[in-house]
């Protein structure tokens, strides 16, 4: 997920939401109707704020009559079959979220205080789940990331798992966030996904969830003169503990950099073009296509402290939004050997409004290009020099495209 912390606050994960996002309604945000009405209104036309003039392009569903909002809600209250069972909160947060819903575009979503809070808490790398990002592809949610040494990982999940059921209840015609909750649990108790993995049968992962602390920047100096980064999202602790790296790099001056972006959901946009800077001088990072066909490109900020290090960068189908920025932008300014398998494919940015409850609507407020111009969006960015991992590979704990890129690097010394 493409975050842009400067617009209204913060977001990231892509398209794509950790699952250990929280799960049930909660609060005490309760909408009276008389006092509903006073802000429910009927309105002949469309009216935009933003480009200030009438919007009166044609759409024959132009003229809203919001009245029907409590005719379908009085219907529902009164006429479930469970309707004693009903709250209005959770009416009328239903009805939030299938307003979000109907822009049909899986990254804008309305979240609830609780779950605005824990998606605060997974960008902070702190979290009870099992450590794993989900999307939606063709519409069936798919694993889009384990991160490292989490429960996730440890029971076997890959990049590219299809979730058919969790303990059992299907998830076909479901929503990220309704799947994120039939997942997410306290820590120590289980649940069981039923995945399917390219074309083999289905299968039940028994996953213990636990407290997940994700450190987003790992690093090894090994023997060989090779520098490895490991990045696994672009959260809050990135920046500093890249920064971090970039001086072991500069103090122990090695023959080459492995930056290993594999399953890598994303994350903040800023901390994708601070750190594509460390290799790019000058020139856009990625352009923004905003609305009212407006573009903002963010710029490289002149340090690229790394730019005569040769470097290869490790992307798969787990590699998504911010990290395709940064892998994208590295390919495009020729500045490092992609190697791997082609990235997901998010092409879109968001940021977050929080509202006046504590609830947050995170929306999509533009798309993405490379500095070339491409928009990778379901189509991901290809490696220069591809190299899949098998199942058999997997099961051997055999790396071959982390040996490819250091077969490319020993060949540049």
């Amino acid at each position: 997920m493409t975050v842009n912390k400067n617009i209204l606050k913060i977001i990231i994960r892509v398209s794509l939401l950790i699952l250990a996002v929280a799960g049930i309604f909660a609060g005490g945000f309760y909408l009276g109707k008389a006092k509903g009405k006073s802000f429910l209104f009927n309105r002949p036309i469309a009216y935009s704020e933003e480009a200030g003039e009438l919007n009166q392009n044609g759409n024959a569903d132009y003229i809203l009559d919001f009245n029907l909002y409590w005719e379908v809600w009085d219907s529902v209250k009164n006429n479930f079959i469970d309707k004693n069972q009903l709250s209005n909160q959770e009416l009328f947060y239903g009805s939030l979220r299938g307003l979000a819903a109907a822009t049909d575009d899986p990254y804008t979503v309305f979240m609830d205080p609780e779950e605005s809070q824990e998606f605060a808490d997974d960008l902070a790398g702190t979290f009870e789940g099992i450590g794993a990002e989900v999307g939606l592809r063709n519409d069936i949610t798919t694993i889009i990331a384990p991160l490292d040494d989490t429960p996730a990982q440890k029971a076997g999940l890959r990049a590219g798992d299809k979730i058919y059921a969790v303990d059992g209840a299907s998830t076909l015609g479901l929503t990220i966030n309704e799947v994120v909750r039939m997942i997410r649990g306290p820590k120590d108790t289980e649940v069981t996904l039923t995945i399917i993995r390219g074309q083999d049968k289905p299968t039940d992962i028994k996953i213990k969830r636990s407290v997940i602390i994700v450190r987003s920047v790992k690093t090894e100096m090994r023997s060989d003169g090779i520098f490895v980064i490991r990045v696994s999202n672009f959260n809050n602790d990135t920046e500093d503990l890249f920064e971090v790296a970039v001086n072991t790099i500069l103090l122990k001056n090695p023959q080459g950099i492995i930056l290993d972006l594999r399953s890598n959901p994303g994350g903040y946009l800023e901390t994708a073009v601070k750190l594509a800077s460390e290799w790019i001088e000058v020139g856009p990072i990625v352009a923004e296509q905003l609305n009212n066909n407006r573009r903002n490109e963010y710029p490289a900020n002149g340090r690229a402290r790394l730019k005569d290090f040769p470097t290869v960068v490790l992307v798969d189908g787990g590699s998504a939004s911010a990290s395709e920025i940064l892998a994208g932008a590295l390919r495009d300014y020729k500045k490092a050997i992609l190697v791997g398998e082609t990235t997901f494919g998010k092409g879109s940015v968001q940021t977050l409004r929080d509202l006046s409850d504590g609830s947050v609507l995170k929306i999509t407020i533009a798309r993405w290009l490379t500095p070339a111009g491409d928009f990778i969006n379901d189509k991901g960015i290809e490696p220069n020099v591809t190299v899949e991992m098998t199942a058999e590979d997997f099961d051997q704990e055999r790396d071959p495209q982390f040996d490819k890129a250091v077969e490319l690097l020993k060949k540049k010394k």
